[in-house]
């Protein structure tokens, strides 16, 4: 008789420390990147089309309008190297504008970073790629076949807004040290606007973004043997205007208890786990915050209201201070 063994995936340890700890603060909070597995990567795809969503959209129309701009700037033969998986709406416009030698994606999970690879390599048959499953928080070494290219890294989706500002400081820093004195960025930086539109992109209608939310909750049970009530918590998504940021949270809507790794936990009604921001710059703070993390602003496009901004910097040796 043959019996059928369920296969089990190790927890990522970084993964279940942040969880563990994140519930034992207070405020409770966990960070934002632990959204993607599998499922929350496909989730994120899906609020990208959604007619509330405006980043995606306004930002694809910057790149289809300015692509060719931005590779008559950085030239031809450059290493992509994109900071998360490349989108099959983003990324091909910025590819077929600046002739790249070769195409770096850098992802934490691993099989849609494989997937979303795959997809570009069958659009573009002749270009060298060469996906990288890392945590791009930190510095990483390049694969050895662009070593010594000259780079462009590329952060689309206002995902630096994702950040605090002062981890936002320390990834642009490790991009530096990533790509090299010399490289440059080319980055999506969402803009200050009206709560009334800022709210609905992040609470939209058919609740995509609140599956989006609650699914951190499943992979939490899933991966680090939870016993979290899902449904008895709800997607919240306010503005915090002295911080300039929508924050996302899990609010729980009764009185819970649950184990995540044999650790017990409780929540009142009301309470929340914290598990995203997104923050917005005016044009002079995402200049400030670029510089601050030895990058130089040499160009920047907007659409016509002024809702999201590409910016184009180069990682320049630093000045002397006066």
């Amino acid at each position: 008789m043959s019996v059928l063994v369920e296969e089990t995936v190790e927890a990522d340890p970084a993964f279940r420390h942040d969880v563990l700890e994140g519930l034992a603060t207070r405020p409770r909070a966990i960070p934002a990147r632990w959204f993607y597995d599998r499922r929350g990567s496909e989730l994120f795809e899906a609020i990208t089309g959604l007619p509330e969503y405006y980043p995606t959209r306004t930002e694809t129309a910057l790149l289809a309008a300015h692509s060719a701009e931005v590779g008559n700037i950085v030239g031809p033969g450059r290493a992509v190297v994109e900071f998360g998986s490349g989108s099959s709406i983003k990324t091909p416009h910025l590819l077929e504008a600046i002739a790249p030698a070769a195409y770096v994606p850098i992802d934490i999970s691993g099989e849609f970073l494989r997937e979303s690879a795959a997809a570009l390599a069958s659009d573009f048959p002749r270009l060298s790629i060469h996906p990288v499953e890392a945590d791009f928080m930190q510095p990483i070494e390049p694969p050895e076949a662009i070593a010594n290219l000259p780079k462009l890294g590329f952060f689309p989706g206002s995902t630096i807004g994702n950040m605090v500002p002062r981890t936002a400081v320390n990834l642009l820093r490790a991009m530096v040290e990533t790509l090299g004195l010399g490289s440059m960025l080319l980055i999506g930086i969402d803009r200050i606007k009206s709560v009334d539109v800022l709210i609905p992109a992040y609470d939209d209608a058919d609740g995509t973004t609140a599956l989006f939310n609650l699914n951190l909750l499943d992979r939490i049970n899933r991966e680090l043997a939870g016993t979290i009530p899902v449904a008895k918590f709800r997607h919240r998504a306010i503005w915090n205007d002295p911080f300039s940021r929508i924050e996302m949270h899990l609010e729980a809507v009764e009185d819970v208890e649950f184990t995540v790794e044999g650790q017990y936990f409780s929540m009142a009604a009301g309470e929340t786990i914290h598990t995203e921001n997104s923050h917005k710059y005016g044009p002079r703070d995402a200049r400030l915050l670029l510089r601050a993390g030895a990058w130089t602003p040499i160009r920047e496009w907007t659409d016509a209201e002024d809702r999201f901004a590409l910016i184009l910097a180069e990682a320049q040796p630093p000045g002397t201070a006066p």
